[in-house]
């Protein structure tokens, strides 16, 4: 969908782009793309949503291994709370790695979520915590 939606406007080499293998399973994708992930120092850019219970990058609340400082880079998502239960996602501590991290959150159902994460609220998306701090575009009513 990125592919289609932006990344085939833009001149960035393929060898740059790293896909998740989630067709794999949560179990193998991970295991793969942290093998991808071992020559990648760090993302550029990552794009992040932000979901109405404070998820991003299906990082849920209750699943708190994948938030953890030690986490690996890749890990399964097993049983999410949202279709599909089974994920591969990004751990908070390699997207907190990357030069740039946007979010961009849009809907008037999101507000909660941005509200709590405002106030210092443990919510998934409080975990990314890039060196250089994170942008947030919110559009509450409607979408960007």
């Amino acid at each position: 969908m990125a592919n289609e939606a932006w990344l085939v406007g833009v001149p960035i080499p393929p060898s740059q782009v790293h896909a998740i293998p989630a067709e794999l399973g949560p179990e193998d994708g991970a295991r793969r793309y942290a093998a991808v992930l071992a020559d990648v120092a760090s993302f550029d850019l990552v794009l992040l949503g932000l979901g109405e219970d404070g998820h991003t990058a299906s990082l849920f609340p209750g699943h708190d291994a994948a938030l953890a400082a030690d986490a690996p880079d890749a890990v399964p998502v097993l049983a999410a709370p949202k279709p599909p239960p089974l994920r591969v996602s990004l751990s908070a501590r390699r997207l907190s790695r990357a030069k740039h991290v946007f979010f961009l959150i849009a809907g008037a159902d999101k507000t909660s979520a941005v509200q709590r994460w405002r106030a210092g609220e443990a919510v998934p998306a409080a975990f990314i915590r890039p060196t250089r701090g994170i942008d947030a575009f919110v559009v509450p009513n409607g979408s960007p």
